[in-house]
């Protein structure tokens, strides 16, 4: 399994999740870079993510659905707010209408998305904060701690689906 760990942390309002790798750094910052890959594993097995607008840059925009099993779509934007490629990127994060504007429901998160080399393996830390501890349980109450581990638990088989390519 590549989740390492899971931590809620309510006097700190965020979720980290840390995850590792068989791959080098470079590898694994392209599942954030490239959208066909990033819809490959955003999302849990049975809520994948299709992203029809991904601008990886500073100020840049990200907007995408996740299609859950009876086909409903719950939308979401992100705006890239920090990219150091490929270390470090940073984003806000929240809900969408269906045309990808901001409802402002439930608020806003911010994620900051570490990578770190371990020779040939790579950890990966993703920490989101929220605005409140309402938000953080409202958020949680949804299975955004189950649903992000799940999501990069798909990672693994991108991985070695490219190594063999």
């Amino acid at each position: 399994m590549t989740v390492i760990s899971t931590d809620k942390n309510p006097e700190a309002l965020s979720l980290t999740l840390v995850a590792e790798f068989d791959a080098g750094v470079e590898r694994v910052w392209q599942l954030f870079e490239d959208p066909r890959q990033l819809e490959r594993w955003w999302g849990p097995p049975t809520y994948p993510a299709t992203f029809y607008r991904h601008e990886f840059v500073p100020g840049g925009a990200a907007k995408y659905y996740m299609t859950g099993p009876e086909g409903q779509k719950a939308h979401g934007w992100w705006e890239f707010t920090s990219i150091d490629a490929p270390r470090q990127l940073e984003f806000n994060d929240g809900f969408a209408d269906s045309d990808g504007n901001p409802t402002g429901e439930l608020g806003i998160s911010h994620a900051t998305v570490d990578l770190e080399s371990l020779g040939q393996r790579t950890r990966m830390t993703i920490q989101s904060t929220f605005e409140s501890e309402e938000q953080l349980e409202q958020i949680m109450a949804m299975g955004m701690e189950e649903g992000l581990k799940q999501a990069v638990g798909q990672i693994d088989s991108i991985l070695a689906q490219h190594a063999n390519a």
